[in-house]
């Protein structure tokens, strides 16, 4: 049967990744799909429907960096992994994207992502007690929009219409998630943040992990993936921030670790075993522990290191205040623990 190339895929083809309980009552269920890749791209585990197209929303800000980086953009470090990143909006990450389009010969105006308030408080309090109000730098994707900036004025391109999906560096992210990936994209939307977005498998989106988490140990990858590889776990508060769930997990267990909105969440290990996960109700909270739970069945990771990371990233359920259940894996996902 042919994939509708307009829509993901269907309760139908899905399967029960978690579950909320609380007080012994299972109140909720997530639904979704995930595929775990060997290093050689096989399937090792699927997981409801890993073919039909998912918007992989900012899991895929590893490869617009990439197309940035290969269009002259000299980011460095920290720099590296804040383009990638879903920041938080810390000071900290702030002054880092103000020093990218300082270094870019541009102003904070020129970013075309919306304006908000930090996800951190510090930051948040700072703003409302200077007067600032929302900035455009606490966007979650301003580090991404710095450097698309930075591509435009390294290469002479259209600032105004650097989110066009025919602007030359759109071009090239295309050209770039396609390689990767493995496949044609099979839709083109409008991403949060203004940006194109594309749609691709989830077995495609793991074959994009694998292929860049391996980038540092083999000498024929690109080089410039193997900085965003190597920079990404370097510098993993840029690509989050303090204490959030892909910093610990890239902190801890030392693998590349990338949230999508609406339920997306991609991890790879350096040795290019992958996971990509959808929650097809678009609910990021069971992904973490759907994801390290298919790497260690896999025997990809350390299960007592997995063990302690879902004790920081799994956030228990509360009711008055102190625990009264927990996420736990569904039935697709446990059985495979028998």
């Amino acid at each position: 049967m042919p994939h509708n190339p307009h829509a993901t895929f269907t309760v139908e083809s899905a399967v029960e990744l978690a579950v909320l309980e609380r007080s012994g009552f299972v109140e909720s269920r997530h639904i979704g799909s995930a595929v775990v890749l060997a290093a050689d791209g096989s399937v090792v585990t699927e997981l409801g429907d890993i073919t039909s197209p998912v918007f992989a929303r900012s899991s895929l800000k590893p490869f617009q960096a990439l197309a940035a980086m290969q269009s002259g953009v000299p980011l460095r470090g920290a720099q590296v992994a804040l383009a990638c990143g879903s920041h938080v909006g810390s000071l900290d990450h702030m002054d880092i994207v103000e020093g990218m389009l300082k270094a870019a010969g541009v102003s904070v105006k020129d970013l075309q992502c919306p304006a908000d308030w930090p996800q951190d408080e510090t930051a948040r309090e700072w703003l409302i007690r200077s007067g600032n109000g929302k900035s455009k730098l606490a966007f979650n994707c301003s580090g991404k929009h710095a450097a698309f900036l930075w591509a435009c004025t390294e290469n002479g391109w259209d600032l105004h219409s650097y989110l066009e999906p025919n602007h030359p560096l759109q071009q090239r992210i295309r050209a770039v998630i396609e390689e990767y990936s493995g496949e044609r994209i099979a839709h083109l939307g409008i991403d949060g943040c203004g940006a194109p977005v594309a749609a691709v498998s989830l077995t495609g989106l793991a074959r994009a992990y694998s292929l860049l988490a391996k980038a540092p140990g083999d000498k024929s990858s690109n080089a410039r993936a193997a900085t965003i590889a190597t920079s990404m776990l370097d510098y993993p508060w840029a690509v989050q921030g303090q204490g959030e769930a892909n910093t610990i997990v890239m902190d801890e267990l030392g693998i590349i670790a990338k949230i999508g909105a609406e339920g997306v969440l991609a991890m790879a290990t350096p040795q290019g075993v992958s996971v990509a996960v959808k929650m097809l109700d678009g609910n990021l909270r069971g992904t973490s522990l759907v994801a390290l739970t298919l790497l260690a069945v896999a025997d990809a990771v350390d299960i007592p290191g997995v063990a302690s990371v879902l004790e920081k990233v799994v956030n228990p359920v509360l009711g008055g205040g102190r625990p009264v259940g927990k996420i736990r894996l569904g039935k697709a996902v446990s059985a495979l623990l028998e």
